[in-house]
């Protein structure tokens, strides 16, 4: 089968032929229909979250399932959304109502399969999802109902999940609170996405790129401001003073997590959404701390349950209270792929999407 793969850190991503197992003992090889091109994916690209190579790209997808191993439950035909972090059920963070935390997912890659020339394969986050298949536990699958549009369906296994997860679980957005977000990706717009649904309102968004605008008044946003040296002013202006009740912070970086900080109300909350390196140090004075009364803490994966969480945002999606149109930019065949990961990195659009023939 033929698969987006990257040789060696800030290597050009390429498509390649590539080898898979057959599915072992509850485990699925599901046919991709749609997966998204996320920052995620460019992480691996430039090294930050150290992968082994060679490695096939990708963890956001749907598809539907075309063959099951031993002991596997799901029917060949189901359509289904693929979970980059299955949880367990049984470590510690498990059993305490914590699955985005799950201990047996901390490792970026896995080892799957083979190049064509017979090296060792790795797949991103056990998935590899920019691919015609997969291999995949089965728990790794999650069922959604059929007709949903693909390149839509894609998105709730990791932007959508993540930002709207972000609104609801992490900061617990109440109607009528106000809400900032930093960075306006697939990610940041699904925020948005959620924050509206909420009622939250005002709903400020903030992106360096002018050209993010429209896409930040489709998403939710009642009004767009460009990153700079003026923002907290401009969102004090906005919010009687004070500032916002909840700052999201969805780029990944010390600089934007210290803007959110400072465009956040006393007593507000600042959540990171994105995932920066592990040398960009954020720094806050101690009495900064104290005296703004502020709170710092991360989403990882919308502190979410993906087997329960999933199925609910197909449902909206499905009967239209959820639409993702504002969050793809585009869609692309798998050879245009490498092209549509240089738009990403240049911070063009929102989520571009990779679509495989039926």
């Amino acid at each position: 089968m033929r698969a987006l793969v990257v040789r060696g850190r800030d290597a050009t991503p390429a498509v390649e032929e590539v080898r898979l197992p057959a599915p072992g003992a509850g485990e699925l090889r599901v046919r991709i229909r749609a997966a998204g091109i996320c920052h995620s994916d460019l992480a691996m690209v430039n090294g930050t979250l150290a992968p082994a190579y060679p490695l096939v790209l990708g963890h956001e997808a749907a598809g539907v399932v075309a063959e099951t191993g031993p002991g596997a439950r799901l029917a060949v035909g189901t359509p289904v959304v693929l979970n980059w972090a299955p949880a367990c059920r049984a470590c510690w963070h498990c059993r305490h109502g914590e699955p985005w935390l799950c201990a047996a997912n901390t490792a970026p890659v896995v080892a799957r399969g083979e190049t064509a020339d017979g090296s060792r394969l790795h797949v991103t986050l056990g998935l590899g999802a920019l691919a015609e298949e997969v291999v995949v536990p089965e728990h790794a699958a999650v069922p959604v109902p059929a007709g949903l549009p693909p390149e839509r369906a894609a998105l709730l296994g990791c932007a959508v999940l993540t930002g709207s997860g972000a609104v609801r679980n992490t900061a617990r957005v109440a109607v009528g609170e106000s809400v900032a977000v930093i960075g306006l990706g697939g990610v940041g717009l699904a925020v948005l996405t959620a924050a509206r649904r909420a009622g939250a309102a005002p709903i400020l968004a903030v992106d360096v790129v002018e050209a993010k605008r429209n896409l930040a008044v489709a998403a939710g946003a009642t009004d767009f401001l460009r990153a700079g040296n003026t923002l907290a002013k401009k969102v004090r202006e906005r919010t009687e003073g004070r500032g916002v009740d909840h700052a999201f912070e969805c780029v990944g970086s010390a600089a934007t997590i210290h803007a959110a900080w400072r465009l956040t109300r006393r007593g507000g909350a600042v959540t990171v959404v994105g995932m920066g390196g592990r040398d960009d140090l954020v720094s806050l004075a101690a009495l900064d701390i104290f005296h703004s009364a502020r709170t710092l803490r991360s989403s990882v994966y919308g502190s979410s349950d993906p087997d329960r969480e999933v199925p609910e945002l197909a449902a909206a999606l499905a009967d239209g209270s959820l639409d993702l149109r504002p969050l793809i930019s585009g869609t692309v065949g798998l050879d245009e792929a490498p092209a549509a990961f240089d738009r990403l990195a240049r911070g063009e659009g929102a989520r571009w999407v990779v679509t495989f023939p039926d």
